[in-house]
């Protein structure tokens, strides 16, 4: 095993509620009661969380209260569904976990706006304890700052208790740029003959339990109010009992957003509303299968665990591991009106956009691999704006407005200047993607419906995509190129990958046509982009160099268009030019974006090079001091963040995966039985 991965990763930002853009609370730091935890923009959304055991009160989340003992942590782990703390304290064991099952190929569970935390309490010393669980959630999760009014109230469904909390103004789907919800309304909700709960201010409910266990008996009863007035929180306590064989309680947050996204002027909500008429429904769903989902996901997760180390190392899954809750809470899973899917990230941190072809693109390997409907869900809306005639160019557009409003592109501002468009980066992302849905579905349906708009878009690249002009591409932070090697790349194979198509729905005649002359191309481009031992940024530019990240579809698609010299080639250079934390994105600097990067070694023949490439992308997770979640940009040799955080393109780690058919095939397959 690599040297990183011998010692407990220590992840930037841990996920703890991580459902959606707006849904997503993390800490930050390396001990759960180092600090408050965060929403993953950075902005405090706290949560607290004690344990009083014979009389003695510890913390064991948040460093509130200060002056309560902290218990001692003595593991994490980050799981594809789960996050796992362990602690201990006055002779009890604390396990503590947070799932949230969002599992892509069950699209009702991958919607819910549901976390559950779970408690698990044993004795470490043989003796008996006395034991009970505090939680609170300050009030203003769902608020955008601490000034707005907040009202809360309570509900009784059955066999648990509720506590509700949310603005007074309900501005729904009104704002963009924000990145954090001040509509709909957060829950608490908790097992009523296990618990008990309350709304108070937070200084209040959390001194009646380190002096006794207690909760005060009324909630706080005035409503609405700025939560910097008292900051309320929603608190409960889950009684143990006496404790020495182990024991659990759990309870549930969750999020009714009411409305998800607008798409073209009408709004959404959101998928899991397509078998819940309100929250209450999908509440007592979640508690009546609780058992199940738990027991379903840590299967999950240890199967998926290990296939990631078996095709790319320990490292390599600890990656994919902490990447997979940071892609799903990203994304915002809707129901179309006639009850079909629809998927939009929002590009959190850099942007704002929704629905961004360049970030579909990197992402693109999460729902390839795990459910390739959640892909369809995310191009049919980019297909429906470009024939409603809303879109005036020949080429594909790079994003659907500025989230949660997808009503056309934003990207570039009112006027979509051509020099602010990304014009063959975004053809060939589209046309590769629908030719991976044609691969691994085994069929182009899904290409028939969108053919005129695909033939345009080849056409386009036909014309303008070997040697593009002065334009940006998905890396538009490095500024504008011409004649950039890494993006004829892409051209050349979404040219390929339109030949393919062509050869799957009978076209044989434009099949030959369109392949032919991407092999003519890419034997072009190794004679212009060839500059010694390794291939230029630009083909202009002598002495230059890129990773060509791209070029890992000719491996996935079997498109065979460029000779597997290349790629050998480009893993040699890549290998002698790493940096403690990365490989560099090209010879301009030392910026690392670790998708890329992943790409770029998914290429490499020998497992032990593959390794030797992402071997520094985990060091610069475990060691980087820029605690957010986990940024796909930054600085290789520093090991510090440049921009970006929380983006669902880390959903491009598991690539690796797409280029083991068989594991591509049997993850890709499964479905809900």
């Amino acid at each position: 095993m690599p040297s990183a991965a011998r010692k407990p990763f220590r992840p930037p930002a841990v996920p703890l509620l991580a459902c959606d853009p707006y849904f997503s609370v993390w800490s930050f730091t390396d001990k759960l009661t180092d600090e408050k935890t965060k929403h993953w923009s950075g902005s405090n959304m706290p949560l607290t969380g004690m344990l009083r055991v014979d009389g003695q009160t510890f913390r064991f989340l948040s460093a509130d209260p200060g002056k309560t003992p902290a218990m001692e942590q003595k593991s994490l782990e980050v799981l594809p569904t789960r996050t796992i703390y362990r602690f201990e304290a006055a002779g009890v064991a604390l396990a503590l976990t947070f799932t949230t099952p969002a599992l892509p190929h069950d699209l009702d569970l991958l919607a819910w706006p549901v976390t559950y935390v779970n408690f698990e309490l044993k004795s470490l010393d043989g003796r008996s304890h006395e034991a009970s669980v505090y939680l609170d959630a300050l009030a203003d999760l769902g608020a955008a700052n601490p000034q707005q009014p907040v009202a809360w109230s309570r509900l009784n469904l059955g066999n648990f208790s509720v506590l509700r909390a949310g603005t007074v103004e309900q501005p729904v789907l009104q704002k963009t740029h924000c990145e954090r919800i001040d509509w709909g309304y957060l829950y608490l909700a908790t097992p009523s003959e296990k618990g008990r709960q309350t709304v108070a201010n937070a200084e209040e409910a959390r001194n009646g339990f380190i002096k006794d266990g207690s909760l005060p008996v009324h909630d706080d009863v005035d409503t609405p109010r700025p939560t910097c007035q008292g900051w309320p929180v929603l608190a409960c306590t889950l009684d143990f009992g006496a404790v020495n064989a182990p024991a659990s309680r759990s309870l549930v947050f969750a999020y009714d957003d009411l409305f998800g996204v607008e798409l073209f002027n009408r709004k959404l909500r959101s998928y899991w509303r397509k078998k819940h008429a309100d929250i209450g429904s999908l509440l007592r769903e979640a508690f009546a299968r609780h058992a199940e989902i738990e027991e379903t996901c840590a299967a999950y997760d240890e199967e998926l665990m290990a296939d990631l180390r078996a095709s790319g190392g320990e490292a390599y899954a600890r990656l994919c591991a902490l990447s997979f809750r940071q892609c799903t809470a990203a994304q915002k899973l809707c129901a179309d009106y006639d009850g079909k899917p629809l998927h939009f990230p929002k590009e959190n941190y850099s942007g704002g956009f929704i629905a961004t072809v360049d970030v579909h693109y990197p992402a693109a390997p999460f729902p390839l691999l795990f459910n390739p409907e959640l892909l369809k869900a995310e191009l049919t809306p980019v297909f429906d704006y470009v024939r409603s005639g809303n879109w005036p160019y020949p080429f594909a557009p790079h994003d659907l407005g500025d989230y949660p409003k997808a009503n056309g592109q934003t990207y570039g501002g009112t006027h979509l200047p051509l020099d602010k468009q990304m014009p063959v980066e975004e053809c060939g992302n589209m046309l590769l993607m629908v030719a991976a849905l044609a691969k691994i579905e085994g069929h182009a349906e899904y290409a028939k419906a969108q053919w005129p708009i695909l033939e345009q878009w080849a056409g386009y690249l036909l014309e303008k995509g070997f040697d593009p002009e002065n334009q940006l591409c998905t890396d538009d932070f490095m500024g504008h190129l011409a004649h950039n090697a890494n993006l004829s790349i892409k051209a050349i194979l979404g040219i390929g990958s339109f030949g393919m198509l062509c050869e799957m729905t009978g076209k044989r005649e434009d099949a030959a046509h369109y392949t032919k002359q991407a092999r003519a191309m890419a034997e072009q481009w190794r004679k212009m982009a060839c500059d010694g031992e390794h291939y230029r940024l630009a083909f202009d530019k002598p002495g230059t160099w890129s990773q060509k990240y791209n070029l890992v579809w000719d491996k996935l698609l079997g498109l065979n268009l460029f000779p597997a010299e290349i790629a050998r080639t480009e893993i040699a250079s890549y290998l002698k030019r790493q940096q403690p934390y990365g490989l560099p994105l090209d010879s301009r600097g030392t910026v690392c974006k670790n998708d890329w990067s992943i790409w770029s070694a998914t290429l490499a023949e020998a497992r032990v090079d593959f390794e030797a490439l992402v071997e520094p992308l985990y060091t610069f997770a475990a060691e980087t001091p820029s605690r957010v979640p986990l940024t796909d940009c930054y600085w290789c040799d520093k090991g510090v963040i440049r921009n970006f955080q929380a983006r669902s393109v880390v959903g491009g780690f598991f690539i690796k995966l797409l280029a083991d058919e068989a594991l591509w095939t049997k993850w890709a397959n499964r479905r809900r039985a």
